[in-house]
């Protein structure tokens, strides 16, 4: 059975799940129209298309046939034929009784194989035999552990990279166990040597990398820093400039004077065209080019002296063992000063390109710093030849560290955790042989019930029932008949032309009802009529008339005791509706029909604002 239905995040449900939970065999959900009942419906048919929605069974998943407008959309409006539904005959009774006898037989293993679930995994998914071994995994993961505190005050190295974790350590216990060879030592022995092997400068050092200055050393000497950037000298305002040595002030009041149109910035009277003509020819490409030279440098150099000071404040925020920080610091500190003072003068070259201007070298720095990183290299080197054969040393005493740990602090626990753990295991084993073995005999099973349904089956019983029903209750206007292929069904007028697209909606309505109805007992193919099912009716009554009305719903409770008897296939019933009176008929209590109250549940659907609401009563709320 469907033991509950999670809802969220479809349709008029929110992304916060509603719950039917604790469901029974007969389910009761009234609401109006629109207020989400569909919704449940559908997730009941397919869960699957639904990503955040979900059906939990209680046992084996049964087979899900839902009576809603997708039902009648797919089954009555796409062909002018219906599927036939078969079902068995019932004048050979020797199959009858063979397929009685076989379902019996197939509902017996089923039985077992969720008996067999059972015990393996619990009721819940995480008890059985498997949550006994996880329990006893824990249990004995903590017993480990203890080991590990009584020696973590001494022998902590030995414990590396499992001292944060319960789960690793017992991991690393019974990896060793497999092929740790080490001598047995004292514990006194072990805690001595730990000493000095397991000591604060028994570490691998890493290398320093040296500084690379070759970018930021080459700034140094180029050309244009020696070079007076001035304009075209063939042009008459060239001699005046040339006299004054006024170059930069020009070109700065250039600027002004393009924007003042031609008028002098300095005296503020108007010029000849052959001026402005003269300075746009005095300050030529040549000039513009090496004035991009010069602000190209001082980017450059900016970037590449700021990546070399960055490399060196790096040094000093690590801890280097064997690195003089205090002199680097010194030399950081001189660096730093040549640096803002070559800025600055680059600063001066672009804004005055004519003046020759030479950066003062850090290249000599530099090499000092480098100096210092070999001269600790020269000391990390010798350190990692001396810990290398030491390296060796710990991992001998951690070896018998933990040889220590298997022999002595945990040999008893060792051996009952294997006792209890192979018993376990071997039940495991035991119980996951049995289901598959239980597992082939169900699907021969139902190959045998399949085969013999097979022989058996017919559509024709349902013709006769469905027209039997539609006369006794007054629809004498149309009936079901039998496609030629014998296969199919079609609805028809007494002059047999179709009669679908004439149907009245109260007619249309109950005519899908019986076909569904009688589907619940066959088949649309040859088999699967005995199979295992639950029935979901979602607004069955929509357009009737309450005489129809009381008919379904008397149709419906019909299958009430077999489903409590459980001598039917329908194990579980969903009843749907928003029609108050067929409510009442369907959830009326008379004489041959009590509900448990462990046997049946009842829901109200309501919309809060846009947002469907799912609500459980613990009586009939009608």
């Amino acid at each position: 059975m469907i033991e509950s239905i999670r809802i969220a995040g479809v349709a008029s449900y929110s992304s916060s799940p509603e719950f039917l939970s604790r469901l029974s065999k007969f389910n009761f959900i009234y609401g109006a129209n629109g207020s989400g009942k569909t919704t449940i419906t559908r997730v009941i048919a397919d869960d699957g298309k639904f990503p955040a929605c979900s059906v939990t069974w209680t046992g084996t998943k049964l087979q899900t046939m839902v009576y809603n407008r997708d039902f009648v959309t797919k089954n009555f409006s796409q062909s002018s034929e219906l599927k036939g539904i078969f079902t068995l005959g019932e004048t050979n009774i020797d199959i009858q009784q063979k397929i009685v006898a076989a379902k019996g037989e197939f509902d017996a293993i089923t039985e077992k194989i969720e008996c067999l679930h059972l015990f393996l995994h619990g009721e819940n998914g995480i008890g059985g035999k498997m949550g006994e071994l996880v329990d006893l995994d824990e249990k004995f993961k903590n017993r480990f552990w203890s080991s590990y505190k009584k020696h973590k005050a001494k022998l902590d190295y030995a414990f590396e990279g499992c001292r944060n974790s319960k789960e690793k350590f017992k991991d690393k216990i019974l990896k060793e166990r497999s092929f740790n060879a080490s001598t047995l030592k004292l514990l006194v022995t072990l805690e001595k040597v730990a000493e000095s092997v397991y000591g604060p400068t028994s570490v691998i050092e890493e290398t320093i990398p040296v500084i690379d200055i070759t970018k930021a050393v080459l700034h140094e000497s180029l050309a244009i820093l020696q070079k007076r950037v001035i304009g075209k000298q063939d042009v008459d305002i060239a001699v005046m400039i040339n006299k004054l040595g006024n170059s930069d002030w020009v070109r700065g009041g250039l600027a002004f004077y393009d924007a003042n149109e031609s008028v002098c910035p300095f005296c503020q009277q108007s010029t000849t065209d052959a001026l402005s003509q003269s300075l746009n020819d005095y300050f030529d490409e040549l000039f513009i080019a090496d004035s991009k030279a010069i602000n190209d440098l001082l980017i450059n150099y900016a970037a590449d002296s700021a990546r070399l000071q960055e490399q060196i404040t790096m040094l000093l925020s690590t801890p280097f063992k064997f690195l003089d920080l205090e002199k680097l610091k010194t030399e950081k500190e001189l660096l730093d000063t040549r640096v803002i003072i070559n800025l600055q003068r680059l600063a001066l070259k672009k804004k005055e390109p004519s003046r020759i201007v030479e950066l003062e070298s850090i290249s000599d720095i530099v090499s000092s710093i480098n100096a210092l990183i070999d001269a600790a290299n020269v000391l990390i080197y010798n350190h990692n030849t001396m810990v290398q054969n030491l390296a060796q040393e710990r991992r001998n005493l951690t070896a018998q560290v933990w040889k220590y740990i298997l022999e002595v602090d945990l040999k008893t626990d060792l051996a009952l955790y294997d006792t209890l753990r192979n018993g376990l295991n071997k039940s495991i084993s035991d119980l996951t042989a049995q289901i598959e073995s239980a597992t082939i005999a169900k699907q021969n099973k139902s190959a045998e019930i399949r085969a013999l349904e097979k022989s058996t089956t017919s559509i024709q019983p349902t013709i006769d029932d469905i027209n039997a029903l539609l006369l006794s209750v007054g629809f004498q206007g149309f009936s079901l008949a039998k496609t030629y292929d014998k296969k199919c069904y079609r609805i028809i007028r007494k002059d047999g032309t179709d009669a679908r697209q004439t149907l009245s909606e109260g007619e249309w309505s109950f005519v899908t009802f019986l076909y569904f109805y009688h589907l619940l007992k066959g088949s649309n193919s040859e088999t699967g009529m005995t199979t295992d099912r639950v029935a979901v009716f979602d607004d069955p009554v929509s357009g009737l008339d309450s005489e129809i009305l009381l008919i379904v719903g008397t149709l419906i409770k019909g299958l009430f005791d077999g489903v409590r008897l459980g001598k039917d296939n329908i194990k579980q019933i969903f009843v749907f509706t928003h029609n108050l009176s067929f409510y009442k008929e369907i959830t009326f209590k008379s004489e041959n029909l009590h509900f448990n109250r462990d046997e049946s549940t009842f829901w109200v659907v309501k919309k809060a604002g846009l947002e469907s609401r799912i609500f459980a009563e613990e009586i009939s709320p009608l």
